[in-house]
């Protein structure tokens, strides 16, 4: 059932999915994704909604149209088997002058999953580009999710929006507005930038090894992890140390350094048991893994060393590293790693994967008694690359 006016609203499609007016018809969908678990979690839209509340949106969703610094939505609708169907909302809001807004969407949970959302911003944002919507072609949109919506960070991503920054407690959290604020990521996407990602989004591949599988970091692995309070202070930066109290924060981490490219984190899992036995990384330092080097690193639960734990994950991740882009791989050119030069353990296993030392650092480890120790580097060539190694650096095996 259309509503007057509805013209106003320009239809907008690509073929797959179409963005128009708002019908009283759609008051059935946007309560189902109003009530939905995932919606309330990461929005603000009122608790205990009802279907005169979704009414009511309709009817002022109609009335900002028609007001000429209102918000502009539209209905998301995209095509199934069953032809198309209501998948959400999406709206540019006006921002500090006509030439800039801010984005908003949510998607109705069951067209999640299927690219609708990067289609419709490609669309909603294309349309304010190129013809404005308070009287001016916009020149920059802006976008904002509460940190830890991977969902609408993954249509960011997706549709070229650059990651500005993560600011803290500057949102209500919608599960409790009156305790602490959540902190939000900002990005935003010029007129002419390419509607597409910039930068990779890593997800890590399943590997199987012998008495160990990697996999993606769950958020209750934490319960896994056990005490590193035993581990000399100067083999790992203290930030880095996996530990209960701080893993939460420490996943989200992990997940952003994959979303921005520039890492890629499994945690190593018993194969039997599935428990969390420690994590091993492939990582970049400066900017996105490109394919040229890439550094490796890893840490173990104390109870899981000592039995080539380490050296299995190390290995998998390795060979995952050489394995060339269009096979799935990560098609790196070089690998380097770090480590002090009296973590015999860490050296052993470094040298067992056929890495060498290129360098020593003097006097850079701070130790416990006041005393310095000093790093090694390692590096590491494909199979078939020359690799020379100079014996005459010192191990710190006297």
């Amino acid at each position: 059932m259309p509503l007057p006016q509805t013209d106003l609203a320009p239809t907008l499609t690509d073929g797959v999915v179409t963005l128009r007016a708002h019908r009283l018809d759609d008051v059935d969908g946007i309560l189902e994704q109003c009530t939905d678990p995932e919606s309330l979690r990461w929005t603000t839209v009122p608790r205990g909604y009802t279907r005169d509340d979704a009414t009511a949106f309709v009817e002022r969703i109609h009335e900002e149209w028609g007001m000429a610094g209102g918000n502009r939505y539209w209905a998301i609708e995209y095509l199934d088997d069953g032809g198309p169907r209501f998948g959400g909302t999406i709206d540019l809001r006006p921002g500090a002058t006509p030439r800039t807004a801010s984005i908003g969407f949510g998607l109705h949970p069951a067209a999640r999953g299927r690219g609708v959302m990067s289609r419709a911003v490609r669309l909603a944002a294309g349309h304010g580009f190129s013809e404005g919507l308070w009287g001016a072609p916009l020149e920059r949109i802006h976008w904002r999710a509460i940190a830890g919506n991977w969902g609408s960070r993954r249509v960011a991503w997706a549709t070229g929006f650059t990651f500005h920054a993560t600011i803290p407690e500057v949102h209500v959290d919608p599960s409790d507005p009156q305790g602490s604020a959540l902190d939000c990521w900002y990005g935003s996407l010029a007129a002419g930038e390419e509607m597409r990602p910039s930068d990779p989004w890593f997800v890590p591949a399943p590997l199987k090894g012998t008495g160990i599988r990697l996999r993606e970091w769950r958020d209750s692995d934490g319960d896994a992890l056990e005490d590193r309070s035993a581990d000399p202070v100067h083999w790992m930066p203290e930030a880095a140390v996996l530990r209960r109290d701080t893993f939460q924060a420490a996943l989200l981490a992990r997940r952003m350094r994959m979303a921005t490219g520039v890492a890629v984190h499994w945690c190593v899992a018993d194969a039997s048991t599935d428990l969390a036995l420690g994590d091993v990384l492939i990582f970049s330092r400066g900017g996105p893994l490109t394919g040229d080097t890439a550094e490796l690193g890893y840490q173990l639960n104390p109870s899981a060393r000592g039995r080539g734990v380490a050296r299995e994950a190390a290995r998998l991740v390795v060979d995952f590293a050489w394995t060339p882009r269009a096979k799935g791989g990560l098609g790196m050119r070089r690998l380097v790693a770090e480590t002090a030069a009296d973590n015999a353990a860490s050296n052993r296993v470094l040298e067992s994967l056929g890495f060498t030392v290129y360098g020593r650092e003097h006097a850079v480890d701070k130790l416990p008694d006041g005393s310095f120790g000093d790093g090694l580097h390692w590096e590491l060539l494909p199979p078939g690359e020359t690799q020379v190694t100079d014996r005459s650096l010192d191990l710190g095996r006297e």
